[in-house]
């Protein structure tokens, strides 16, 4: 298992570190990152092919002149939030079309989304509804639809943030095309699924996150058993949810930022070129 050392940064230039780099949006800083992004994001309804409602997606994409690997963006336990969105942006500005889809959609009051729900409260149990099956079916109809694009290059990872997290390791058990798959703080599936994986695996932990980081050593066992490519870091110091609560843990959390960033985005365009 690979340690990140910490370094102590000072609250006070936190928040324009952060804005200075090439690294995703604070929770705080991201309504504002999407109101200025001169990248061309959109929403899109993805038909599910069993039918029944489709799935809202939010779709950001580079400015390049290449065809571009889809990355699926999957949201935590909180739904897609303008965070999530304002992760996709930063995948499409490094080169990526970034794909976000609400898995929520039509779970919520009068068949809507996340948008839908009252309270962030609401969210969380209504992605607590979800199968791991219903999650790959979806997650399936975006990636098909986004993978046909006509910029796109038919190479395709995700990448998921706690909730997210645990369904971007499922997912790659899931769908044996993926290219890659980065796990953000969440949990392997259980290890009989393992051998299925095909693409390699990024995990990105927080050293004082107990509940999903003491997983990490088991995990690691089994996908070296299963003789699966599994490259996991954990940040010392760092705490749940570290790429969007940057200002948290006096320091540790903008510092894992800045190192589990760009190893995402050198793992990803190694994987899809």
């Amino acid at each position: 298992m690979r340690h990140a050392g910490f370094l102590a940064v000072p609250f006070f230039v936190l928040g324009s570190l952060a804005a200075a780099e090439d690294i995703p949006p604070a929770e705080e800083q991201a309504k504002a990152t999407l109101e200025k992004s001169p990248r061309h994001g959109e929403w899109i309804d993805v038909k599910m092919p069993s039918g029944g409602a489709p799935i809202k997606t939010w779709v950001v994409y580079p400015e390049r002149k290449e065809k571009a690997g889809v990355v699926l963006v999957i949201h935590e336990i909180f739904g897609l939030s303008d965070w999530i969105r304002a992760v996709a942006d930063q995948l499409a500005k490094e080169g990526f079309i970034a794909v976000a889809p609400d898995l929520l959609s039509g779970k919520g009051p009068g068949g809507g989304g996340t948008e839908s729900a009252a309270s962030r409260d609401d969210v969380v149990k209504l992605v607590q509804t979800l199968t791991q099956e219903e999650t790959n079916a979806r997650l399936s109809a975006v990636r098909e639809w986004a993978i046909k694009l006509p910029s796109a290059n038919a190479r395709s990872a995700t990448t998921g943030f706690c909730w997210g997290g645990s369904a971007s390791f499922a997912y790659a058990a899931a769908q044996p095309l993926l290219n890659a798959a980065v796990v953000y703080y969440g949990t392997a599936p259980p290890d009989e699924s393992l051998a299925a994986i095909k693409a390699p695996v990024l995990g990105n932990y927080g050293g004082d996150d107990a509940r999903v980081t003491a997983t990490v050593a088991s995990t690691e066992a089994a996908m070296k058993k299963a003789g699966k490519a599994y490259e996991p870091h954990v940040y010392d110091g760092a705490g749940h949810g570290f790429l969007r609560q940057q200002t948290g843990k006096e320091g540790a959390n903008l510092k894992a930022t800045r190192a589990a960033w760009p190893r995402t985005i050198a793992f990803l365009k190694d994987a899809l070129k």
